[in-house]
C-alpha cells in the first residue's frame, strides 16, 4: 500500500463514497501505513468498553470508524469545493499544496534546515 496520503490531520474533508457520502468533516488521524484516515463524524462505530477501575463506568460507545484515504476529498478553504491537491516547490525549497480548482494556496511545507 502507498506510504503517503494527500490529506492531513485537522484538514477539512468530504466523504465521497460508501455510506457516508456527502458528510464533511475534519481529519481526526491519519494511518500512511494502511493508507486509512480517521473523520469526524463519519463511519461511526459501536466500541464496547469494558470498565478499568472500579469508578470509571462501562458501556457501548460510539467512535470514529477509519475510512480509506481515496474515498475523501480535500475542501479548499477559499472556495469551498472538493478539490484534488496540487504541489508547487518555491525557490527558497519550500513546498506549498495548492488547490487544483482556484489556485489557492492550502498550507506550506517548509523545507528542513541541514546543520544548522
Amino acid at each position: 500500500m502507498a506510504n503517503k496520503i494527500h490529506v492531513k490531520t485537522n484538514d477539512n474533508v468530504v466523504v465521497i463514497s460508501g455510506k457516508d457520502s456527502g458528510k464533511v468533516g475534519k481529519v481526526l488521524k491519519t494511518e500512511p501505513k494502511t493508507g486509512r484516515v480517521f473523520v469526524e463524524g463519519a463511519n461511526m462505530v459501536k466500541k464496547h468498553q469494558k470498565a478499568r477501575s472500579q469508578n470509571a463506568p462501562s458501556g457501548i460507545i460510539d467512535r470514529e470508524g477509519s475510512i480509506d484515504a481515496s474515498n475523501v476529498m480535500l475542501v479548499c478553504p477559499k472556495c469551498g469545493k472538493a478539490t484534488r491537491v496540487a504541489h508547487k516547490v518555491n525557490e527558497n525549497g519550500s513546498k506549498d499544496r495548492v488547490c487544483k480548482k482556484c489556485g489557492a494556496v492550502i498550507d506550506t511545507i517548509k523545507k528542513a534546515s541541514k546543520g544548522e
